[in-house]
Protein backbone atom coordinates (compact mmCIF):
# COMPACT_ATOMS: atom_id res chain seq x y z
CA UNK A 1 0.00 0.00 0.00
CA UNK A 2 1.74 3.30 -1.17
CA UNK A 3 -0.93 5.71 -1.68
CA UNK A 4 -4.27 6.47 -0.59
CA UNK A 5 -5.84 5.21 -3.38
CA UNK A 6 -4.39 2.23 -2.64
CA UNK A 7 -5.80 2.03 0.58
CA UNK A 8 -9.44 2.84 -0.64
CA UNK A 9 -9.47 -0.22 -2.83
CA UNK A 10 -8.32 -2.39 -0.18
CA UNK A 11 -11.23 -1.17 1.09
CA UNK A 12 -13.50 -1.66 -1.18
CA UNK A 13 -12.13 -5.56 -1.34
CA UNK A 14 -12.66 -6.08 1.86
CA UNK A 15 -15.09 -8.93 3.18
CA UNK A 16 -15.61 -7.22 6.44
CA UNK A 17 -16.48 -4.01 5.19
CA UNK A 18 -20.10 -3.62 6.06
CA UNK A 19 -19.55 -4.58 9.10
CA UNK A 20 -18.37 -1.12 9.95
CA UNK A 21 -22.11 0.40 9.53
CA UNK A 22 -22.89 -1.84 12.84
CA UNK A 23 -20.87 0.56 14.71
CA UNK A 24 -21.96 4.25 15.68
CA UNK A 25 -18.29 6.07 14.83
CA UNK A 26 -17.81 9.21 14.20
CA UNK A 27 -17.12 9.94 10.32
CA UNK A 28 -14.00 12.54 11.71
CA UNK A 29 -12.57 10.09 13.92
CA UNK A 30 -9.94 7.24 13.43
CA UNK A 31 -10.24 5.43 16.41
CA UNK A 32 -7.55 3.47 16.78
CA UNK A 33 -8.15 2.36 20.76
CA UNK A 34 -10.52 -0.33 20.39
CA UNK A 35 -7.66 -2.55 22.07
CA UNK A 36 -8.54 -0.05 25.38
CA UNK A 37 -12.30 0.54 24.99
CA UNK A 38 -14.74 -0.77 21.76
CA UNK A 39 -16.44 1.77 19.77
CA UNK A 40 -20.30 1.59 20.62
CA UNK A 41 -22.82 -0.72 18.47
CA UNK A 42 -25.71 1.27 16.71
CA UNK A 43 -27.66 -1.79 18.47
CA UNK A 44 -26.23 -0.89 22.52
CA UNK A 45 -28.88 2.29 22.28
CA UNK A 46 -31.92 0.77 21.52
CA UNK A 47 -30.84 -1.93 23.77
CA UNK A 48 -30.59 0.05 26.67
CA UNK A 49 -33.94 1.65 26.09
CA UNK A 50 -35.07 -1.35 26.05
CA UNK A 51 -33.55 -2.36 29.16
CA UNK A 52 -35.01 1.24 31.24
CA UNK A 53 -37.76 1.77 29.38
CA UNK A 54 -39.53 -2.01 28.74
CA UNK A 55 -37.92 -4.59 31.02
CA UNK A 56 -36.90 -2.24 34.19
CA UNK A 57 -39.69 0.05 34.43
CA UNK A 58 -42.67 -1.81 32.65
CA UNK A 59 -41.33 -5.28 34.26
CA UNK A 60 -39.61 -4.12 37.05
CA UNK A 61 -38.88 -6.99 39.31
CA UNK A 62 -40.62 -9.59 37.22
CA UNK A 63 -38.75 -9.17 34.54
CA UNK A 64 -35.81 -10.80 36.53
CA UNK A 65 -37.58 -13.92 34.97
CA UNK A 66 -40.07 -12.73 32.34
CA UNK A 67 -36.92 -10.50 30.45
CA UNK A 68 -34.46 -13.37 31.42
CA UNK A 69 -32.00 -11.31 33.48
CA UNK A 70 -31.20 -14.24 36.00
CA UNK A 71 -30.16 -16.34 33.18
CA UNK A 72 -28.18 -13.65 31.37
CA UNK A 73 -24.59 -14.47 32.96
CA UNK A 74 -24.72 -17.94 31.34
CA UNK A 75 -26.72 -16.94 28.12
CA UNK A 76 -24.02 -14.56 27.05
CA UNK A 77 -21.10 -17.13 28.47
CA UNK A 78 -22.15 -19.55 25.63
CA UNK A 79 -22.42 -16.89 23.22
CA UNK A 80 -19.24 -15.44 24.14
CA UNK A 81 -18.03 -19.53 23.90
CA UNK A 82 -17.02 -19.98 20.22
CA UNK A 83 -14.55 -16.56 20.10
CA UNK A 84 -12.50 -18.51 23.08
CA UNK A 85 -13.20 -21.81 22.00
CA UNK A 86 -15.02 -22.76 24.76
CA UNK A 87 -17.87 -25.50 24.96
CA UNK A 88 -21.72 -24.32 26.29
CA UNK A 89 -21.42 -24.17 29.96
CA UNK A 90 -17.91 -23.52 30.46
CA UNK A 91 -18.43 -19.06 30.35
CA UNK A 92 -19.69 -16.68 32.11
CA UNK A 93 -19.77 -13.56 32.03
CA UNK A 94 -19.69 -11.29 35.42
CA UNK A 95 -17.43 -9.15 37.50
CA UNK A 96 -14.43 -7.35 36.51
CA UNK A 97 -11.35 -9.44 35.40
CA UNK A 98 -9.59 -8.81 38.49
CA UNK A 99 -12.25 -10.09 40.05
CA UNK A 100 -12.48 -12.79 38.49
CA UNK A 101 -8.79 -13.78 38.37
CA UNK A 102 -8.99 -13.84 42.54
CA UNK A 103 -11.33 -16.32 41.97
CA UNK A 104 -9.89 -18.64 39.24
CA UNK A 105 -6.06 -18.36 41.13
CA UNK A 106 -7.30 -19.08 44.64
CA UNK A 107 -9.22 -22.12 43.16
CA UNK A 108 -6.03 -23.14 40.87
CA UNK A 109 -3.94 -23.05 43.70
CA UNK A 110 -6.39 -24.67 45.75
CA UNK A 111 -6.28 -27.18 43.38
CA UNK A 112 -3.04 -27.87 42.62
CA UNK A 113 -2.05 -28.13 46.44
CA UNK A 114 -4.59 -30.68 46.69
CA UNK A 115 -2.33 -32.65 43.87
CA UNK A 116 1.12 -31.98 45.57
CA UNK A 117 0.91 -29.51 48.60
CA UNK A 118 5.25 -28.73 47.60
CA UNK A 119 4.21 -26.41 44.77
CA UNK A 120 4.35 -22.79 46.41
CA UNK A 121 5.08 -21.17 43.07
CA UNK A 122 3.00 -18.90 40.79
CA UNK A 123 5.20 -18.26 37.20
CA UNK A 124 4.08 -14.63 35.41
CA UNK A 125 5.97 -11.93 33.49
CA UNK A 126 7.45 -9.17 35.29
CA UNK A 127 5.62 -7.10 31.88
CA UNK A 128 2.09 -8.86 32.73
CA UNK A 129 -0.72 -6.28 33.44
CA UNK A 130 -0.18 -4.96 36.90
CA UNK A 131 -3.46 -6.07 38.19
CA UNK A 132 -2.67 -9.34 37.43
CA UNK A 133 0.47 -8.99 39.53
CA UNK A 134 -1.39 -7.02 42.08
CA UNK A 135 -4.22 -9.89 42.58
CA UNK A 136 -1.29 -12.57 42.65
CA UNK A 137 0.41 -10.08 45.47
CA UNK A 138 -2.33 -9.84 47.50
CA UNK A 139 -3.65 -13.81 47.01
CA UNK A 140 -0.13 -14.63 48.25
CA UNK A 141 0.05 -12.55 51.27
CA UNK A 142 -3.92 -13.24 52.48
CA UNK A 143 -3.19 -16.72 52.16
CA UNK A 144 0.03 -16.89 54.12
CA UNK A 145 1.35 -20.26 52.96
CA UNK A 146 4.34 -20.04 51.70
CA UNK A 147 3.59 -18.99 48.32
CA UNK A 148 5.84 -16.49 45.76
CA UNK A 149 5.08 -14.84 42.71
CA UNK A 150 8.20 -15.82 40.10
CA UNK A 151 8.57 -13.13 37.55
CA UNK A 152 10.24 -13.74 34.15
CA UNK A 153 11.75 -10.94 32.05
CA UNK A 154 11.61 -12.68 29.09
CA UNK A 155 8.89 -14.64 27.19
CA UNK A 156 11.89 -16.76 26.31
CA UNK A 157 12.66 -17.68 29.25
CA UNK A 158 9.13 -19.28 30.59
CA UNK A 159 9.67 -23.00 29.61
CA UNK A 160 13.25 -22.81 32.44
CA UNK A 161 10.82 -20.75 34.51
CA UNK A 162 7.91 -23.38 34.98
CA UNK A 163 9.50 -26.21 36.75
CA UNK A 164 8.62 -28.89 39.32
CA UNK A 165 8.11 -25.94 42.23
CA UNK A 166 5.32 -24.38 39.81
CA UNK A 167 1.61 -24.66 41.28
CA UNK A 168 0.19 -22.27 38.64
CA UNK A 169 1.37 -20.21 35.42
CA UNK A 170 -0.44 -17.36 35.02
CA UNK A 171 0.42 -14.96 31.96
CA UNK A 172 -1.71 -12.85 29.83
CA UNK A 173 -2.17 -14.09 26.35
CA UNK A 174 -1.13 -10.89 24.10
CA UNK A 175 0.96 -8.58 25.93
CA UNK A 176 -1.01 -4.88 26.37
CA UNK A 177 2.22 -2.85 26.19
CA UNK A 178 3.71 -4.67 23.23
CA UNK A 179 1.68 -6.69 21.49
CA UNK A 180 3.72 -9.48 21.44
CA UNK A 181 1.20 -12.81 21.82
CA UNK A 182 2.43 -16.22 23.52
CA UNK A 183 1.98 -19.77 21.87
CA UNK A 184 -0.68 -20.60 23.72
CA UNK A 185 -0.56 -24.59 23.12
CA UNK A 186 3.18 -24.88 23.62
CA UNK A 187 2.99 -22.83 26.82
CA UNK A 188 -0.05 -25.02 28.41
CA UNK A 189 1.48 -27.95 27.14
CA UNK A 190 5.17 -27.07 29.42
CA UNK A 191 3.07 -26.19 32.41
CA UNK A 192 1.11 -29.70 32.22
CA UNK A 193 4.30 -31.55 31.66
CA UNK A 194 5.87 -29.52 34.84
CA UNK A 195 2.77 -30.50 36.67
CA UNK A 196 1.33 -26.71 36.92
CA UNK A 197 -2.11 -25.54 36.18
CA UNK A 198 -2.14 -22.85 33.45
CA UNK A 199 -4.48 -19.88 33.24
CA UNK A 200 -4.60 -17.10 30.53
CA UNK A 201 -5.74 -13.75 30.40
CA UNK A 202 -7.19 -13.01 27.43
CA UNK A 203 -8.32 -9.40 27.47
CA UNK A 204 -6.53 -8.51 24.51
CA UNK A 205 -7.38 -11.72 22.65
CA UNK A 206 -10.92 -12.38 23.00
CA UNK A 207 -12.23 -10.57 19.81
CA UNK A 208 -9.21 -9.97 18.38
CA UNK A 209 -7.25 -13.13 17.54
CA UNK A 210 -8.47 -17.02 17.26
CA UNK A 211 -8.03 -18.56 20.94
CA UNK A 212 -8.69 -21.91 21.37
CA UNK A 213 -9.10 -22.97 24.96
CA UNK A 214 -10.35 -26.39 24.90
CA UNK A 215 -8.36 -27.49 22.16
CA UNK A 216 -4.72 -26.26 23.89
CA UNK A 217 -6.43 -28.05 27.06
CA UNK A 218 -5.86 -24.40 29.59
CA UNK A 219 -6.97 -25.06 32.88
CA UNK A 220 -8.53 -21.07 33.43
CA UNK A 221 -9.16 -18.22 31.68
CA UNK A 222 -10.46 -14.71 32.18
CA UNK A 223 -10.89 -11.67 29.49
CA UNK A 224 -12.77 -8.25 29.46
CA UNK A 225 -16.05 -7.41 27.05
CA UNK A 226 -15.14 -3.44 26.64
CA UNK A 227 -11.86 -3.94 24.26
CA UNK A 228 -12.50 -6.02 21.10
CA UNK A 229 -16.26 -7.46 22.13
CA UNK A 230 -17.50 -4.04 21.92
CA UNK A 231 -19.45 -4.36 25.55
CA UNK A 232 -19.20 -0.56 26.99
CA UNK A 233 -17.13 1.01 29.22
CA UNK A 234 -16.24 -1.35 32.63
CA UNK A 235 -18.85 -3.62 30.88
CA UNK A 236 -18.59 -7.34 32.99
CA UNK A 237 -16.10 -9.32 32.23
CA UNK A 238 -16.40 -13.17 31.63
CA UNK A 239 -14.48 -16.52 33.46
CA UNK A 240 -13.92 -19.23 31.74
CA UNK A 241 -13.49 -22.99 33.59
CA UNK A 242 -13.78 -26.16 31.24
CA UNK A 243 -16.28 -28.66 32.43
CA UNK A 244 -13.35 -31.11 33.58
CA UNK A 245 -12.37 -28.97 36.11
CA UNK A 246 -15.73 -27.41 37.42
CA UNK A 247 -17.26 -30.03 39.47
CA UNK A 248 -14.34 -30.31 42.08
CA UNK A 249 -13.27 -26.49 42.20
CA UNK A 250 -14.22 -24.18 45.19
CA UNK A 251 -13.70 -20.13 44.71
CA UNK A 252 -13.51 -17.79 47.63
CA UNK A 253 -16.15 -15.26 46.97
CA UNK A 254 -18.79 -17.85 47.74
CA UNK A 255 -21.99 -15.56 47.41
CA UNK A 256 -25.74 -16.61 46.60
CA UNK A 257 -25.49 -16.35 42.94
CA UNK A 258 -22.75 -19.26 42.81
CA UNK A 259 -25.25 -21.48 45.04
CA UNK A 260 -27.13 -23.99 43.69
CA UNK A 261 -30.75 -22.86 44.94
CA UNK A 262 -30.46 -18.83 45.39
CA UNK A 263 -33.83 -18.50 46.08
CA UNK A 264 -33.91 -21.46 48.92
CA UNK A 265 -32.17 -18.83 51.03
CA UNK A 266 -30.54 -21.71 52.95
CA UNK A 267 -27.81 -20.33 55.39
CA UNK A 268 -25.30 -23.18 54.46
CA UNK A 269 -23.53 -22.55 51.38
CA UNK A 270 -23.88 -25.06 48.06
CA UNK A 271 -22.24 -23.99 45.46
CA UNK A 272 -23.59 -24.77 41.66
CA UNK A 273 -23.26 -27.93 39.95
CA UNK A 274 -21.33 -26.01 36.98
CA UNK A 275 -19.73 -22.59 35.62
CA UNK A 276 -22.56 -20.98 38.03
CA UNK A 277 -20.18 -21.64 40.71
CA UNK A 278 -17.80 -19.22 39.54
CA UNK A 279 -20.25 -15.96 39.79
CA UNK A 280 -21.05 -14.36 43.17
CA UNK A 281 -23.51 -11.34 43.87
CA UNK A 282 -26.19 -9.76 41.90
CA UNK A 283 -25.66 -8.90 38.31
CA UNK A 284 -25.15 -5.09 36.99
CA UNK A 285 -28.01 -5.79 34.22
CA UNK A 286 -27.87 -2.87 32.26
CA UNK A 287 -24.42 -2.81 31.35
CA UNK A 288 -24.38 -6.69 31.15
CA UNK A 289 -27.19 -6.25 28.81
CA UNK A 290 -25.47 -3.96 26.01
CA UNK A 291 -22.39 -6.76 25.72
CA UNK A 292 -24.86 -8.60 23.82
CA UNK A 293 -24.92 -6.34 20.93
CA UNK A 294 -21.20 -5.83 20.42
CA UNK A 295 -21.45 -10.31 20.82
CA UNK A 296 -24.30 -10.13 18.10
CA UNK A 297 -21.77 -8.65 15.04
CA UNK A 298 -19.39 -11.66 15.80
CA UNK A 299 -22.22 -13.71 14.46
CA UNK A 300 -22.11 -12.32 10.77
CA UNK A 301 -18.16 -12.83 9.79
CA UNK A 302 -15.52 -15.70 11.68
CA UNK A 303 -12.44 -15.48 14.07
CA UNK A 304 -10.51 -16.55 11.08
CA UNK A 305 -11.98 -13.60 8.63
CA UNK A 306 -11.21 -11.37 11.83
CA UNK A 307 -7.73 -12.39 12.54
CA UNK A 308 -6.76 -12.28 8.52
CA UNK A 309 -7.52 -8.45 8.11
CA UNK A 310 -6.50 -7.47 11.34
CA UNK A 311 -2.92 -9.08 10.30
CA UNK A 312 -3.22 -7.25 6.78
CA UNK A 313 -4.16 -3.62 8.96
CA UNK A 314 -1.18 -4.20 11.26
CA UNK A 315 1.27 -5.23 8.68
CA UNK A 316 0.45 -2.26 6.60
CA UNK A 317 0.80 0.09 9.54
CA UNK A 318 3.87 -1.20 10.37
CA UNK A 319 5.44 -0.63 6.91
CA UNK A 320 4.26 2.70 6.32
CA UNK A 321 5.37 4.05 9.97
CA UNK A 322 8.27 3.16 9.20
CA UNK A 323 8.53 4.25 5.16
CA UNK A 324 6.60 7.45 5.80
CA UNK A 325 7.99 8.38 9.22
CA UNK A 326 11.58 6.98 8.69
CA UNK A 327 14.38 9.36 10.81
CA UNK A 328 11.64 10.25 12.97
CA UNK A 329 13.06 7.96 16.04
CA UNK A 330 10.19 6.00 16.42
CA UNK A 331 11.14 2.61 17.31
CA UNK A 332 8.80 -0.76 16.97
CA UNK A 333 8.70 -3.30 20.14
CA UNK A 334 5.33 -5.05 18.48
CA UNK A 335 6.94 -8.54 16.93
CA UNK A 336 6.81 -8.16 13.17
CA UNK A 337 5.64 -12.50 13.19
CA UNK A 338 2.40 -12.81 13.09
CA UNK A 339 2.63 -16.19 14.97
CA UNK A 340 3.77 -13.89 17.81
CA UNK A 341 1.35 -10.74 16.97
CA UNK A 342 -1.94 -9.91 18.60
CA UNK A 343 -3.86 -6.70 17.14
CA UNK A 344 -2.25 -3.67 18.18
CA UNK A 345 1.00 -1.85 17.46
CA UNK A 346 3.33 -0.62 19.71
CA UNK A 347 6.05 1.90 18.68
CA UNK A 348 8.04 3.44 21.34
CA UNK A 349 9.21 7.68 21.29
CA UNK A 350 11.32 9.23 23.83
CA UNK A 351 7.89 12.04 23.99
CA UNK A 352 5.63 9.15 23.26
CA UNK A 353 3.04 11.01 25.48
CA UNK A 354 3.16 14.61 23.71
CA UNK A 355 3.01 12.98 20.37
CA UNK A 356 -0.04 10.93 21.79
CA UNK A 357 -2.17 13.67 22.95
CA UNK A 358 -1.17 15.69 19.82
CA UNK A 359 -2.17 12.67 17.25
CA UNK A 360 -5.53 12.77 19.75
CA UNK A 361 -6.33 16.54 18.91
CA UNK A 362 -6.05 16.25 15.16
CA UNK A 363 -8.74 13.40 15.72
CA UNK A 364 -6.58 9.94 15.40
CA UNK A 365 -7.20 8.61 19.00
CA UNK A 366 -5.03 6.23 19.81
CA UNK A 367 -3.53 5.92 23.63
CA UNK A 368 -0.01 5.95 25.52
CA UNK A 369 1.62 3.44 28.27
CA UNK A 370 4.38 4.09 30.25
CA UNK A 371 7.62 4.41 29.23
CA UNK A 372 7.32 6.10 25.78
CA UNK A 373 4.57 3.86 24.12
CA UNK A 374 2.54 5.20 21.16
CA UNK A 375 0.02 2.47 21.23
CA UNK A 376 -2.38 1.59 18.41
CA UNK A 377 -5.09 -0.94 18.57
CA UNK A 378 -7.28 -2.31 14.96
CA UNK A 379 -10.50 -4.20 15.60
CA UNK A 380 -11.47 -5.46 12.05
CA UNK A 381 -14.84 -5.26 12.95
CA UNK A 382 -14.90 -1.34 12.46
CA UNK A 383 -10.97 -0.18 11.04
CA UNK A 384 -10.41 0.72 7.41
CA UNK A 385 -7.30 0.32 5.26
CA UNK A 386 -7.57 4.36 4.73
CA UNK A 387 -7.65 4.76 8.76
CA UNK A 388 -4.33 3.29 8.42
CA UNK A 389 -2.92 5.77 5.62
CA UNK A 390 -4.32 8.60 6.87
CA UNK A 391 -3.37 8.05 10.91
CA UNK A 392 0.25 7.21 9.43
CA UNK A 393 0.25 10.61 7.70
CA UNK A 394 -0.93 13.00 10.81
CA UNK A 395 1.70 11.04 12.42
CA UNK A 396 4.22 11.98 9.82
CA UNK A 397 2.95 15.57 10.14
CA UNK A 398 2.88 15.94 13.55
CA UNK A 399 6.34 15.01 14.04
CA UNK A 400 8.12 16.59 10.82
CA UNK A 401 6.69 19.73 11.87
CA UNK A 402 6.86 18.98 15.77
CA UNK A 403 3.48 20.36 16.79
CA UNK A 404 3.58 17.75 19.58
CA UNK A 405 5.96 20.23 21.52
CA UNK A 406 3.14 22.67 22.39
CA UNK A 407 2.40 22.92 26.00
CA UNK A 408 -0.72 21.88 26.04
CA UNK A 409 0.56 18.05 25.36
CA UNK A 410 2.76 17.75 27.83
CA UNK A 411 0.04 18.09 30.64
CA UNK A 412 -0.68 14.75 31.98
CA UNK A 413 -4.38 13.13 31.80
CA UNK A 414 -5.49 11.22 34.93
CA UNK A 415 -5.85 8.17 32.29
CA UNK A 416 -3.84 7.89 29.87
Amino acid sequence: MKTRDEALALDRSDPLAHLRSRFALDAQTIYLDGNSLGVPPVAAAARARAVIDDEWRGGLIRSWNGAGWFALPRRLGDKLAPLVGAAAGETVVTDTISINLFKLLSAALREADARDASRRVIVSERANFPTDLYIAQGLIEQLDRGYTLRLVDDPADLPAAIDDEAAVVMLTHVNYRTGHMHDMGALTQIAHRAGALALWDLAHSAGAVPVDLNGVNADFAVGCTYKYLNGGPGSPAFAWVPKRHQARLSQPLSGWWGHRAPFAMDPRYTPDDGIGRFLCGTQPIVSMALVESGLDVFLETDMHAVRRKSLALTDQFIALVESRCAGQALSLVTPRAHAQRGSHVSFEHRHGYEVMQALIARGVIGDYREPSVLRFGFTPLYTRFVDVWDAVETLRDILERQTWRAPEFAARHTVT
